[in-house]
């Protein structure tokens, strides 16, 4: 019996991204924000992705100083704290900066996080 390689990749797929929990920013307690901006990968993730238009990086892209399985936990803690938004794209997972969201439920703290590099 012949497998239809298409359909096993897209179906791989789907299920793959049916494993992506999106939070909305209201839904997120300002400590968990907090603690999701606090981390310089997570920051320096942040700051890329507000550079670049929506969906257009990926997430193995990134030029990270971190193993991909701790790569692919803060772009975890990102999501659940309403910071971004991912989704497939064949064998890609693109990002999106959540900043109009996060900016109503946190008014001024992307900004911060952004004009401070450092998070001194």
């Amino acid at each position: 019996m012949e497998v239809d390689q298409m359909s096993v990749r897209q179906s791989s797929n789907s299920a793959r991204a049916r494993g992506l929990t999106h939070v909305h920013p209201r839904d997120v307690s300002l400590q968990d924000a907090l603690t999701a901006v606090a981390d310089p990968v997570r920051r320096a993730i942040l700051r890329e992705l507000a550079e670049l238009p929506d969906w257009t990086k990926a997430c193995g892209t990134f030029d990270l100083p971190v193993t991909k399985a701790t790569r692919s936990h803060h772009f975890a803690v990102l999501r659940a704290a309403g910071l971004i938004e991912q989704r497939d794209e064949g064998p890609r997972r693109l990002n999106r900066l959540r900043r109009p969201e996060f900016d109503d439920a946190f008014p001024g703290l992307l900004d911060l996080v952004l004009a401070n590099p450092s998070g001194r």
